[in-house]
């Protein structure tokens, strides 16, 4: 299965080849694909649909940045509490 990321006028992301949501707050969302993890941030991020059985998820919200990365960031639980 193949990954694939849409971006409609950075407000509406797309992830298709998605296996789970690893973390989704209103700032920071983290999906795992295939070998690595997709990391969205920006403001009011929420998730619109959540379909892992075709592996789609699809996120709502002002992105700021995208990142990839091999393995999932950890949000520290100091992070959490004061934002």
């Amino acid at each position: 299965m193949s990954s694939s990321v849409f971006i409609d006028d950075q407000k509406n992301i797309i992830i298709k080849g998605a296996k789970r949501v690893v973390s989704s707050t209103n700032t920071q969302a983290v999906v795992e694909i295939l070998n690595s993890c997709i990391c969205i941030t920006g403001s009011e991020i929420e998730v619109k649909k959540l379909d892992l059985n075709n592996g789609e998820v699809s996120f709502n919200g002002v992105v700021s940045n995208i990142k990839f990365s091999d393995k999932p960031e950890k949000i520290s639980l100091f992070k959490r509490i004061f934002k």
